[in-house]
């Protein structure tokens, strides 16, 4: 998949100011899920264990996550985030070896604050 293959055009893409921004906008229009990956890949970006190996994939998915023009236009229904699941989802499996308890702790309390009534098998 073309996205996934060109993580390095992405990652100057990101920012943390950026994120924030673009995952607190798409909170509820893309779904629980797709923020969940996002925050877990953040948690892990953040962390000074992970390996840069490892940060380069996170930052080529979480760069396309904010880019504006992607491949699936974000607006169009049901369809729209399936490209930015997909690239979260090839990162996250990429570094699960980073995604330690600590991380998923902080990324279900952030989860706790936009989405109060949430469940943890929603996840």
């Amino acid at each position: 998949m073309q996205v996934l293959d060109n993580y390095d055009k992405y990652r100057k893409y990101f920012t943390d100011d950026q994120f924030w921004g673009k995952l607190k906008k798409l909170a509820r229009k893309a779904g629980i899920k797709i923020v969940y990956a996002a925050l877990l890949l953040y948690y892990v970006l953040r962390n000074p264990a992970t390996p840069r190996s490892d940060r380069t994939k996170i930052l080529g998915a979480l760069g396309y996550l904010i880019l504006p023009a992607d491949l699936i236009p974000d607006f169009l229904p049901a369809v729209g985030y399936t490209d930015d699941l997909a690239a979260l989802m090839w990162a996250l499996y990429s570094v699960a070896r980073n995604v330690t308890p600590e991380v998923k702790i902080m990324a279900r309390q952030k989860l706790g604050e936009w989405f109060e009534d949430y469940d943890n098998t929603d996840l």
